[in-house]
């Protein structure tokens, strides 16, 4: 092949190139950019943001890049430039969600009771929140989004750390943006953080919320609130049908496993089955096949085993009859902690002289020998 045939081919494919390139979407482009960024060749992404933010002016987190590209154009992500580098991150994980298999449910979700619509997963390391809804013990993503966490990460300990927690909270309700701060943009959900867990691990602090952000706030890094989770205003007010004050389950983790749901009955049955017989065995007043359902190391209200044990010998022993049910069953992993999962159920308690229904939360343990005990318990 002759010089000019070779050159010609080569203009030909770099146009063909070219052309695909306009082809795809803003976001596809974008993603293209940020590769060209992390590969060093900063001049390369920064025309191809501005033939971007030129095709389509609203995208907002291109016209950001674009303007911190534009102050200084060839310094590449890993030089000192530390909001560059933060657009970056935002933009890898804003448009490159984790490709979820199909048929796969959140590991920590092993089963929700039919009273139980929705819950709320958030992916804390990739940025993601998903809501599930709940139909017959069948559960479906049904939104997804993109939320980022504190500025200093995850595994909150104390006030003021800058970290999001680690755990399974509610929201206690919503706080209209006209009674908050504009910071918080459209408003608010405060989450029921130190809960019960934390607060047997002595955390601390509290003001743990999702929130949306400043109307004038266009880019958000993965790691960007106080402690937080934050969300884009029109996103957090869609979340406001799902959410039910005291109910709803919120699960921020911090590695969040995608299985088959098959795979989650295993373990489920196998926890289910030992809640049963917990339950049974208190019925039936055998008291020491009962506490021989919680570990040595278990506490509740203020009790050690030991004191547990004792108390539970003495009001079971002026029982005739007792009678427990228990009902809306839900079973959580929990996140962060290994083989622990979280039970909470309506119990109805009837004994030959008193009665009550309440609601428990029980924390279960599988022991080296691989039984399942309780490690803490809570009405």
């Amino acid at each position: 092949m002759t010089f000019p045939r070779a050159l010609a081919f080569a203009i030909a494919g770099a146009l063909i190139s070219v052309a695909a390139i306009a082809e795809q979407s803003p976001e596809q482009q974008l993603k293209l950019a940020v590769e060209q960024l992390r590969n060093g060749r900063s001049s390369d992404a920064l025309r191809a943001v501005e033939r971007i933010v030129q095709s389509a002016p609203k995208f907002e987190l291109a016209r950001s890049l674009y303007a911190e590209l534009n102050a200084a154009p060839l310094v590449p992500p890993a030089a000192a430039n530390p909001r560059l580098n933060e657009l970056v991150e935002e933009a890898q994980l804003r448009l490159s969600p984790p490709k979820l298999p199909v048929g796969s449910l959140p590991a920590s979700l092993l089963k929700l009771s039919d009273s139980q619509r929705y819950a709320v997963v958030v992916d804390l390391p990739r940025a993601r929140l998903y809501v599930l809804e709940n139909h017959k013990g069948s559960l479906k993503v049904v939104r997804e989004h993109y939320a980022a966490m504190g500025k200093n990460g995850v595994g909150k300990q104390n006030r003021g750390d800058l970290r999001t927690p680690i755990g399974i909270y509610t929201v206690t309700g919503f706080t209209d943006n006209a009674k908050l701060p504009d910071r918080y943009g459209a408003g608010a959900f405060p989450l029921t953080y130190p809960n019960i867990w934390d607060r047997r691990h002595g955390r601390d602090g509290s003001g743990i919320w999702l929130h949306g952000v400043p109307k004038d706030v266009t880019a958000r890094a993965p790691r960007s609130s106080e402690g937080c989770v934050t969300m884009a205003n029109d996103d957090l007010v869609a979340l406001r049908p799902y959410l039910q004050t005291g109910r709803t389950p919120v699960v921020l983790a911090d590695k969040l496993e995608w299985l088959p749901a098959a795979m989650l009955g295993k373990q489920r049955d196998e926890l289910l089955a030992r809640i049963e017989a917990w339950r049974s065995r208190w019925s039936a007043i055998d008291t020491e096949a009962y506490l021989g359902f919680y570990a040595d190391d278990f506490a509740t209200n203020g009790l050690n085993k030991s004191a547990f044990s004792t108390y539970k010998r003495r009001v079971n022993g002026s029982k005739k009859r007792i009678d427990v049910q228990i009902s809306d069953l839900d079973l959580m992993r929990y996140p962060g902690e290994p083989n622990l999962v979280v039970a909470q159920f309506r119990q109805d308690y009837k004994s030959s002289n008193f009665a009550v229904t309440s609601q428990k939360q029980q924390f279960w343990r599988q022991q080296k020998d691989g039984s399942w005990k309780i490690v803490l318990e809570e009405s």
